[in-house]
């Protein structure tokens, strides 16, 4: 059986093996590295007809990532070997770094050309990086309705439905006939061929519900499409961040939903394929805020990466500091017995990574939506309950070997040491579930992303107080001095 995704790319309908024959693709459906060296030494050569017959039969997506594992010093002259191949679908499937810096190296008229051919999101997408000028330049370039429709998606905030959605969609009255719609999608060559659904709308453009094409298909001419139309359906706010747009599709199962604007009328529309990508980018953007690395693109120059990376580095200094200054302050116990200065670390790790776990767990149930108001003691108590767990098992192990160690180390600090390290393991770990909790629903609350300074305050927490109840509990148990 003949798949969608096969019958709208001809390509991907092909045998594996043919397409891999042809494409030079391995066994991961990744470009080989001795056909990007072929195409290379091709354009090097100054053999353009060779590099265009090589990457003649690959897919959009293929010469986007052919582009991209190219070194940047290279990719200008690969760029104009095989221009022709180099459309609105390549640049759309394209990294952004990588793109950015091949929309730079174009013409305004040549950037209008290819935003032309796009989806209005896809076009959003290549002009809204660009310089001011140039950007006017490129919309001056434009016919008046794709213009406008470009400047009406980049007047709405970044990173909302209104960049998201595309313009290009099937809307009918709610008096029509099945009939009327059927006439309608025939006569009119114009109208996009990307849908899965019709909408239906009121006089005043506001949507009344929805007819997926397979009921249209399947229902007489005669039947009115508010008898066959879906009533029920989920609206997009246009004003919505994507990531809360990618929940609700993931929570209902959508494949494609209607957007509208403050007075409830139809503006656009988003798609799944959209949403996929919006998926994989909050992810992959959540885990990198999470260790302070930026947008974490091998392809981000090093300034920005730099840029990006030092300033957390240095907020880790000075939270690094509250730790050193506890430790400090015990400087007389640690003289009395250095042995202490050696197992320290252990209750900090430890205790860190049990926060950086449970932290790990509260970010990713933020983001889903699993985690909300209504369930924050709940989720507080349970991963209390789990640190207790952890730390009576880590307690009990790390203090079973320190007394083991101590009866043939005399030096250890006999049977005391072992007390003193497994409370000492249990309270940092309890502390760490509690932190690894509270941190991140706390900076939610106050509307900051939880996962962009979560790890710094988590990690200064479990040093801090693992330093402090281990040296703590040393002093006052007798066990120097």
């Amino acid at each position: 059986m003949t798949s969608e995704t096969e019958l709208r790319d001809p390509e991907l309908a092909r045998p594996e093996t043919e397409r891999e024959t042809e494409t030079d693709f391995d066994e991961d459906d990744r470009l080989r590295p001795d056909f990007v060296r072929a195409v290379l030494d091709a354009v090097e050569a100054g053999d353009f007809e060779e590099a265009r017959a090589r990457v003649e039969s690959l897919h959009p997506a293929d010469i986007a990532d052919l582009i991209e594992l190219t070194p940047a010093e290279d990719r200008a002259a690969l760029a104009s070997a095989i221009a022709d191949r180099i459309d609105g679908d390549v640049l759309a499937e394209m990294n952004d770094w990588v793109r950015d810096a091949l929309v730079d190296a174009l013409e305004p008229r040549q950037i209008a050309d290819i935003a032309a051919e796009l989806d209005t999101d896809d076009a959003v997408a290549i002009i809204e990086d660009l310089d001011a000028d140039d950007q006017r330049e490129v919309l001056r370039a434009l016919d008046p309705d794709d213009r406008a429709a470009i400047e009406e998606a980049l007047s709405y905030p970044e990173e909302s439905a209104g960049r998201l959605m595309q313009r290009e969609l099937i809307a009918v009255p709610e008096h029509w006939t099945v009939g009327d719609v059927l006439d309608y999608l025939r006569a009119d060559d114009q109208l996009t061929t990307d849908f899965w659904e019709v909408f239906v709308v009121d006089p005043s453009h506001r949507p009344v519900g929805t007819c997926e094409l397979s009921w249209i298909l399947r229902t007489p001419r005669v039947v009115s499409v508010t008898d066959v139309m879906k009533r029920e359906q989920t609206l997009i706010p246009v004003d919505m961040d994507q990531e809360e747009v990618a929940l609700r599709f993931q929570k209902y199962a959508l494949i494609s939903a209607a957007v509208v604007d403050g007075g409830g009328r139809l503006v656009g529309m988003i798609t799944v394929d959209d949403i996929v990508h919006i998926i994989s980018q909050e992810a992959g953007e959540d885990a990198l805020l999470l260790s302070g690395a930026g947008d974490g693109d091998i392809n981000e120059p090093i300034r920005d990466s730099y840029k990006a990376r030092v300033r957390w580095l240095i907020a880790n200094l000075v939270t690094a500091s509250i730790p050193a200054t506890i430790v400090y302050l015990f400087e007389g116990t640690i003289a009395q017995m250095a042995v202490l200065a050696a197992l320290m670390p252990i209750v900090a790790g430890v205790g860190g990574n049990a926060g950086t776990q449970t932290l790990a767990v509260t970010v990713r149930a933020l983001a889903t939506n699993q985690l909300t108001q209504s369930n924050t003691i709940r989720a507080i108590r349970r991963e209390i309950a789990i640190a207790l767990l952890n730390g009576l098992s880590v307690a009990a192990a790390v203090g079973i070997a320190i007394a083991a160690a101590g009866s043939a180390l005399p030096d250890l600090g006999g049977g005391t040491l072992p007390l003193v390290i497994a409370a000492a393991m249990l309270t940092n770990i309890l502390i760490a579930g509690l932190a690894g909790v509270l941190v991140p629903v706390t900076l939610e609350r106050f509307g900051q992303d939880p996962a962009v300074a979560s790890s710094v305050f988590v990690t200064m927490v479990t040093d801090s107080m693992g330093f402090l109840a281990f040296l703590g509990l040393a002093t006052v148990s007798g066990l120097v001095g």
